[in-house]
C-alpha cells in the first residue's frame, strides 16, 4: 500500500501547535507575514526551501522530521543518514569519549534509547540482564522489565518515575516514531517480583541529583547520570545520538567500579 505523504502545510501547523505557538509568533519571529503562513497552513502557498528551515528552526524540529517537511513540498531531503560505522570523525569521537570514561559506565543511545555502543563497565552492567537478545538493545526497556536490571535497584519506584519523565520530555521534544509505543509499553511493565527495596530516605542524596541505586554481589552501586549530545548535527543518525555517562554518587560506589 501506498501511503501518502502528509501535506507540508499540515506538518507546519501540527508542529507550530505541539509547540504551543500562535500563527502571529511564529510569523514575526521567522520573518514572514501571518496570511503567508496561514496560506501554507492552508496549503495554499508552499514554502521555499529557506522558509522550510526557518520554520523547522523555530519550531526545533529534529532533523528526521526536517526531511519529511523538504519531501511534503516537493524537495528532496538534504539531511542524509549514515549508519554509526560511517561517521568519521564523529564515531571516532563517540569511541573516545567512551573509553576515557572508564572506569564508569558509558553508552551511546538513540532518540529511542536503542543502545549503539558501550564501554566496558557499561557492557557488564548490561551482561547483568536476564533477558531474551534483543536487536537493538532497547536500554530502558531492558533496565525497567521485571525480569531484566529492576530487580537489582533499591529505589525502584522513585527512578521509574524519573524514567518515565525522561521518555515524556523525548517524546515531547522530538515527537520521535515509536516512543509513545515505548512509554506506553514501560508503564504497563508490573514491579519486579523480588525487589530489593530501600527506603527513599536511606540512600544517599543531595540537592543536585536523584541516583539509581543497583544491589550487587559486592554491595550497593549507586549512580548518577549525564547526556552529551553533539552540536550543529548535519547528519539524522548524528543528530539523534546522545552519550550517556554514569558517575559514582558515593565512595563505595567509586571503589566499586574502580575494582571492576
Amino acid at each position: 500500500m501506498t501511503v501518502t505523504p502528509q501535506p507540508v502545510g499540515q506538518l507546519v501547523r501540527r508542529w507550530r501547535e505541539h509547540r504551543r505557538r500562535s500563527q502571529l509568533d511564529v510569523s514575526t519571529a521567522a520573518g514572514l507575514s501571518a496570511r503567508h503562513l496561514s496560506f501554507i497552513e492552508t496549503g495554499r502557498a508552499t514554502p521555499s526551501r529557506d522558509m522550510i528551515e526557518r520554520l523547522c528552526d523555530e519550531f526545533d524540529v529534529p532533523l528526521r522530521e526536517r526531511n519529511s517537511f523538504y519531501l511534503a513540498a516537493g524537495y528532496a531531503p538534504p539531511y542524509a543518514e549514515r549508519p554509526l560505522a560511517d561517521l568519521g570523525i564523529a564515531r571516532t569521537a563517540i569511541e573516545a569519549v567512551l573509553r576515557g570514561h572508564e572506569p564508569n559506565p558509558a553508552m551511546a543511545i538513540n532518540v529511542r534509547w536503542d543502545l549503539l555502543a558501550a564501554n566496558r563497565p557499561m557492557q557488564r552492567l548490561l551482561e547483568r540482564l536476564d533477558l531474551a537478545p534483543q536487536h537493538p538493545v532497547n536500554v530502558l526497556r531492558a533496565m525497567l522489565h521485571p525480569d531484566g536490571m529492576a530487580k537489582q535497584v533499591r529505589n525502584y519506584a522513585q527512578w521509574r518515575a524519573d524514567t518515565l519523565r525522561r521518555v515524556r520530555r523525548q517524546l515531547d521534544r522530538t515527537g520521535a516514531e515509536g516512543l509513545a509505543e515505548l512509554l506506553d509499553e514501560l508503564r504497563s511493565y508490573p514491579p519486579p517480583p523480588t525487589p530489593q527495596q530501600t527506603e527513599p530516605t536511606t540512600i544517599a542524596r543531595n540537592d543536585l541529583v536523584t541516583p539509581v541505586v543497583l544491589a550487587t554481589e559486592h554491595g550497593d552501586l549507586s549512580l548518577h547520570h549525564a547526556l552529551t549530545v553533539f552540536g550543529a548535527a548535519r547528519d539524522v543518525t548524528l543528530d539523534e545520538i546522545a552519550i550517556e555517562t554514569f558517575f559514582p554518587a558515593d565512595e563505595q560506589s567509586a571503589a566499586l567500579l574502580a575494582a571492576w
